[in-house]
């Protein structure tokens, strides 16, 4: 799943290198707009005939990623690093498959580190029942709640909880980077 992730990752990476040079950013109103020069940037590839890719930026779900990725002070993550400063990696990957192999592995474990940040935490095996099992009769009756520990219990966990730091890790806002120019592929 994460190398299929990792490849579609590498293809837009290499698809959208340079985006950030097309972005313009508009003042004139309250909110700052932010606008993607969609002929600039075919025009800068020497794509501007380019169907697929035209269509792709006039697409809604371009759109989305402008207004998202748009801004230049935001949360970093893995697809602005590669197309920062991975630009010349992939391209020296393309005539050579087990070196891209390898890249689409590092990006899958990347994925997978940043979808699962504690590694300690494994996923808990359930055993399979023993031969026979089901025929034995040892169903045990549910023991009655005691509404007062349970009153208890939740008291020490909110004292607790109120005490202790925010469990989630901040994602810490940064300048995004904005590669090499459009003009290098």
């Amino acid at each position: 799943d994460k190398e299929v992730r990792a490849i579609f990752l590498r293809l837009f990476a290499q698809l959208f290198q340079g985006y950030r040079s097309c972005l313009q950013l508009i003042r004139i109103h309250a909110e700052p707009v932010i606008h993607f020069h969609k002929a600039a940037f075919l025009g800068q590839r020497g794509l501007i005939e380019n169907d697929f890719l035209t269509k792709v930026l006039n697409g809604m779900a371009f759109a989305g990623f402008v207004s998202e990725r748009g801004p230049p002070f935001r949360t970093c993550d893995l697809f602005d690093e590669l197309v920062a400063f991975e630009v010349e990696r992939i391209k020296a990957d393309e005539g050579n498959p087990p070196k891209m192999i390898k890249h689409v592995r590092e990006l899958a474990e990347q994925l997978f580190k940043n979808e699962n940040p504690n590694p300690h935490i494994a996923f808990q095996k359930v055993p399979r029942p023993t031969e026979g099992s089901h025929l034995r009769v040892h169903i045990l009756p549910f023991p009655r709640i005691n509404e007062c520990r349970v009153q208890e219990l939740l008291q020490e966990g909110l004292a607790r909880s109120q005490g202790a730091a925010p469990a989630t890790r901040g994602d810490k806002k940064c300048v995004v980077p904005a590669g090499p120019p459009v003009g290098m592929f």
